[in-house]
């Protein structure tokens, strides 16, 4: 019996990270912190020796995982400050450009959509490298298939879509919908979805309706 199971590619959370890249790059030069090309760079950079092995496993370099997460960190903080200046534009400027502002609204959430997809793939029980092992290890977040075995196939686990699945069921109805979160740091990361998906969807996107009226 082999002592791991079948790895994780890498570049589901390498393709996601670059869309997110992209989507930041379309948005306008008012909703962007810095230079635009900042973060782009940043993150691009370290995604080259990152993608350089196919898999993430057990014995993966702890600067991985610490690279990968800051990676995640620093989109997620630039989509944030994305929509605090969306909201700030929104409230002290007169926006009369309602089309613009609904496609900066999508692009928003749709970065808050993937960005949040690779936090839950990264923190549930220790990320993807340790979920290749054989150590059992309590999960963050509980999925039906782990509750009722007899739904999946044998020794199925979650994948990445999964992951980013449960993201956008959580960015639409603002409460886990898929899959439930179990611990302290899963329930603050789908709380904080929550949060930035009800700015800019219920805030954000409705003034643009008005607006488009």
């Amino acid at each position: 019996m082999s002592d791991t199971v079948q790895p994780e590619p890498r570049w589901p959370a390498s393709l996601a990270l670059l869309v997110c890249v992209g989507l930041y790059i379309a948005l306008p030069d008012r909703l962007v912190v810095g230079p635009r090309w900042l973060v782009p760079v940043l993150v691009a950079l370290p995604l080259v020796p990152l993608s350089a092995r196919k898999h993430r496993r057990p014995n993966d370099a702890t600067w991985v995982r610490m690279v990968t997460l800051g990676l995640i960190g620093l989109v997620t903080l630039a989509n944030i400050a994305s929509v605090a200046l969306l909201v700030h534009h929104l409230l002290n400027a007169n926006v009369t450009q309602g089309r613009d502002l609904i496609y900066s609204a999508v692009s928003v959430w749709l970065t808050n959509v993937i960005v949040y997809g690779l936090w839950f793939w990264e923190i549930d029980r220790g990320g993807p490298h340790r979920r290749a092992g054989v150590e059992t290890l309590l999960p963050d977040i509980q999925f039906p298939q782990m509750e009722n075995p007899s739904l999946a196939p044998k020794d199925w686990r979650p994948r990445f879509f999964d992951y980013l699945f449960t993201s956008f069921a959580n960015g639409t109805s603002f409460a886990p919908a898929d899959a439930m979160p179990l611990t302290a740091k899963a329930k603050t990361l789908f709380a904080t979805e929550s949060i930035v998906s009800l700015v800019t969807i219920a805030v954000v996107a409705a003034r643009a309706v008005n607006i488009l009226r």
